[in-house]
C-alpha cells in the first residue's frame, strides 16, 4: 500500500533588516511566476494576509521527494522575496511587532475579514498543513476520528511561535492560542460517518460562524478540495527537516488508522474537554513540560506521548522505509530543541539575532 503525501507551508514576509512583516505577497507571487520554476505539481499561493505566502508541494510518495519539493519551494520564494526587498521566515507568529494595517482583502479573504473582525485583523499565524491520500471521504472521516488523540503530540513537536508583538508569551505555540479564538478550533468531535460530518459543518455555516462548507478550524479534517486527510496541528516548521518529520509521522498515523479500519477497529470518541486540555498543554509546554494523555485523561511527561506515538506508528514507518530517518530527526529535535526553544536562545542576543536565526533555518543553502 502506497500513501501519497503533500505539505503546505505558510511563511511570513519580513523586512530583512528589521524583521517587521511586509505586505508584499502579490508582488512576490508575480515575481515568482516570472522567475522561479517549481517541480511538477508544486505551487505557491496567496494567504489570508498580504504579509503571508504559501508554498505547496505536489503529490509525493517518498521522503526524498518531500525534501526536494520543500527545498525548492523555500528557495524560490526566498529568491522572489529578495527581488521585492523582503525575506521569508518560517515562524508560527511574527517575532517582531507588526504595524496596524487596514486590509482590502479580495474574494473569500474579504468574507473572512468581515465575519471574524478583530480576531483576524492582526492575524499573521503560519502553519504546516500535511495532506495524506485516502480512498474516499467516508474513510477520511473515520481516519480523522483515529487521529484525534495524537494531534496534541504533533503540535508539541512543532512548537515554533513563542513571541507575539515582540514579547515572549511563555508558550511554545502562541499560534495555537490565536487559532483557538475561532469557532470550532481544536480536535474535531467524533463523527459516525461522512454524512454526520457534512451535517455538522452545514449547521455551523447556517449558524453564521463559518464562511462556507469549505472552512473549518479543526486540527484534522477531510480536505475540502482533495481526496486527502488534512492535518493542521503543526506550527510552520523552521527547517525542512522538521517539515519532513511532521509529514512522515502524519502519514504513519494515517496508515496505522487505515490498517485498524481494515481490521474493523473504529476509534473511540474522546472527551472534548480533555482533548482541549491536551491541545492547550501542548501549546503551552511543547516537549519541555507536562502533557495530557487524551485517552487516559491524566497528565504525563511529554516524552511519554512521543514514545507512544512512535510505538503506535512503528510498523507503518518500517513499511514505508522511514523509521530510521524519523528516529534521526527526532533525535536532532531532542538535542537542538524545538523552533520555539531555538528562537528563545537566539533572543538572548537580541531581536535581530532571532531574525537571523529564522532566516538561516528557513532557506536551505546546501
Amino acid at each position: 500500500m502506497t500513501t501519497s503525501i503533500g505539505i503546505e507551508e505558510e511563511f511570513l514576509l519580513v523586512d530583512p533588516r528589521t524583521g517587521v512583516s511586509c505586505p508584499r505577497a502579490d508582488a512576490v507571487l508575480e515575481r515568482h511566476r516570472i522567475c522561479c520554476p517549481l517541480p511538477d505539481g508544486a505551487a505557491v499561493h496567496r494567504e489570508l494576509r498580504p504579509t503571508q505566502i504559501e508554498a505547496a508541494t505536489g503529490v509525493c510518495e517518498t521522503a526524498d521527494e518531500l525534501y526536494e519539493q520543500l527545498t525548492a519551494g523555500r528557495r524560490t520564494l526566498a529568491e522572489a522575496a529578495a527581488g521585492e526587498d523582503c525575506a521569508i521566515i518560517a515562524a508560527g507568529t511574527p517575532p517582531r511587532p507588526s504595524p496596524e494595517r487596514d486590509h482590502d482583502a479580495p474574494d473569500r479573504f474579504g468574507k473572512v475579514d468581515a465575519l471574524y473582525a478583530g480576531v483576524v485583523k492582526a492575524y499573521e499565524a503560519c502553519g504546516c498543513h500535511v495532506h495524506i491520500g485516502v480512498p474516499d471521504r467516508e474513510t477520511a472521516v473515520a481516519v480523522v476520528n483515529h487521529l484525534g488523540e495524537w494531534l496534541p503530540t504533533l503540535l508539541a513537536l512543532s512548537g515554533n511561535s513563542p513571541f507575539e508583538g515582540g514579547r515572549d508569551t511563555g508558550y511554545e505555540s502562541w499560534r495555537m492560542v490565536e487559532q483557538s479564538r475561532f469557532p470550532g478550533s481544536g480536535v474535531a468531535p467524533y463523527f459516525a460517518d461522512a454524512a454526520a460530518y457534512e451535517e455538522q459543518v452545514g449547521k455551523l455555516v447556517d449558524c453564521g460562524v463559518l464562511v462556507d462548507e469549505n472552512q473549518t478550524f479543526w486540527l484534522a479534517r477531510p480536505s475540502a478540495r482533495w481526496p486527502t486527510v488534512e492535518v493542521r496541528a503543526a506550527d510552520t516548521a523552521s527547517t525542512v527537516d522538521e517539515a519532513v518529520l511532521q509529514g512522515l509521522l502524519t502519514r504513519a498515523l494515517v496508515r496505522t488508522a487505515l490498517s485498524d479500519l481494515d481490521h474493523g477497529v473504529e476509534a473511540a470518541p474522546l472527551d472534548p474537554q480533555i482533548a482541549a486540555a491536551a491541545v492547550w498543554s501542548a501549546a503551552r509546554h511543547g516537549l519541555s513540560g507536562p502533557a495530557v494523555d487524551p485517552v487516559a485523561g491524566k497528565p504525563v511527561p511529554a516524552g511519554d506521548r512521543v514514545a507512544a506515538l512512535l510505538a503506535r506508528t512503528r510498523q507503518a514507518l518500517e513499511d514505508t522505509g522511514d523509521a530510521d530517518l524519523v528516529r534521526t530527526l527526532l533525535g536532532r529535535l531532542e538535542r537542538e530543541g524545538t523552533g520555539a526553544e531555538r528562537q528563545r536562545r537566539a533572543a538572548a542576543d537580541g531581536e535581530i539575532a532571532v531574525l537571523r536565526m529564522l532566516t538561516e533555518e528557513t532557506v536551505p543553502h546546501t
